[in-house]
């Protein structure tokens, strides 16, 4: 199986350009399966500590107007987290989406509250869930971001025997190598490749994000490859 992990800036002009090179390297290196960051589609909501329920709305419109966008990554199966609301109450939801279908796979649960990630803010955590999810003959578990931190999980999803361990990510450049070495850890406690993919460049309010994703093997939780 080829897997593809990614970094995409948030600016509307250079969103759009990273997501056609996304393309054209899926198409060129016929990835099975991509991996996107964290609510990559819209603005980062979670900065500001008081939230605008119209902006999450509009966030989560934003997320659905891109599903359509997924078909250009054909035959791939792509891996993330979107805003969602959900019999009124908003969640941030990994999917899985396959042949022009998504499922939902996982709401995360462990929710920041501190500066620049008012996330417990925003929205509510989901159910402690952290079920693996199918696609074809691979099985996924998702960490989404936060959740990395949080190892009881990534030992459940070794008992899971999942192949692969989904962490899309929000994460700033000055804690990377904190979170490489959260990775690898997972990687070796799940028994499971890590993949994660994140936000990039600098956004509206001048914080940086790290970009970094990578692709992490099980055994010694070595990085086979990093954005």
């Amino acid at each position: 199986m080829k897997v593809t992990v990614c970094e995409l800036r948030n600016d509307r002009k250079a969103l759009a350009e990273d997501w056609d090179a996304l393309v054209e390297h899926c198409r060129r290196e016929r990835s099975d399966l991509v991996q996107l960051p964290e609510m990559p589609f819209s603005p980062w909501l979670a900065s500001r500590e008081i939230p605008d329920s119209g902006e999450w709305l509009s966030a989560v419109v934003e997320h659905e107007s891109w599903r359509n966008a997924f078909a250009d990554l054909t035959p791939a199966t792509v891996v993330g987290s979107e805003p969602i609301v959900a019999e009124g109450v908003r969640y941030n939801e990994g999917f899985v989406w396959t042949g022009g279908a998504r499922v939902a796979a996982h709401r995360k649960y462990y929710l920041p509250y501190e500066s620049g990630f008012w996330e417990a803010n925003w929205y509510e955590r989901g159910p402690k869930e952290f079920t693996p999810a199918g696609s074809g003959d691979v099985t996924i578990g998702f960490l989404i971001c936060t959740e990395l931190w949080f190892t009881e999980h990534a030992r459940s999803y070794a008992r899971a025997e999942v192949s692969i361990l989904a962490a899309p990510r929000a994460s700033g450049i000055s804690s990377t190598e904190k979170w490489i070495v959260g990775g690898r850890a997972a990687a070796v406690m799940s028994g499971a490749f890590c993949l994660s993919s994140n936000r990039g460049g600098r956004d509206d309010s001048g914080f940086e994000w790290a970009g970094h994703g990578w692709i992490i093997e099980t055994g010694e939780g070595d990085i086979l490859g990093i954005t």
